[in-house]
């Protein structure tokens, strides 16, 4: 059974090392020039297709059979763990939806901006969470705005 320790901040430092592991987008730069623009293209598209590929070997565990454990209890550890793992890729295949968007965003000239304020984003951000839509201030204030909409 594939294991669920492959989460997305590990593929994605994966990702990162096979892109590009001589360039980092620095401060340095004029902010979402083309260099940082394709590096940002790249990785994305690299994440993309470690969570396909992730998800494949799940598929294709759960093709090669059912579980038979012989134990009750093995049998719920192994049902809880495969619940685990679908709950994984349920995940993924959402965030698969955000890395389509951001994607999007870089072809039309948005991409590193914040989608409330049009300030930029920031590199380090980008490169913690690219799929990240908005500056950290405008992230907060929605959360603040959220949590008390779910307290009504």
């Amino acid at each position: 059974m594939p294991t669920t320790g492959s989460d997305d901040i590990d593929i994605l430092e994966k990702a990162k090392r096979l892109l590009a592991p001589d360039y980092v987008p620095g401060d340095d730069e004029e902010y979402m020039n083309e260099r940082q623009q394709a590096y940002f293209r790249m990785l994305l598209i690299e994440w993309k297709r470690s969570i396909h590929s992730a998800a494949g070997q799940t598929l294709q565990s759960l093709q090669d059979g059912p579980m038979r454990e012989a134990d009750l209890t093995d049998r719920a550890s192994s049902e809880t763990d495969w619940g685990i793992e679908l709950r994984t890729r349920d995940r993924q295949r959402k965030l698969v939806s955000k890395i389509d968007a951001a994607l999007r965003r870089i072809d039309s000239g948005e991409y590193g901006y914040c989608e409330v304020t049009g300030d930029p984003i920031g590199l380090r951000r980008l490169i913690a969470r690219p799929v990240a839509t908005m500056t950290v201030e405008a992230q907060e204030a929605h959360e603040r705005r959220e949590k008390v909409s779910r307290d009504d």
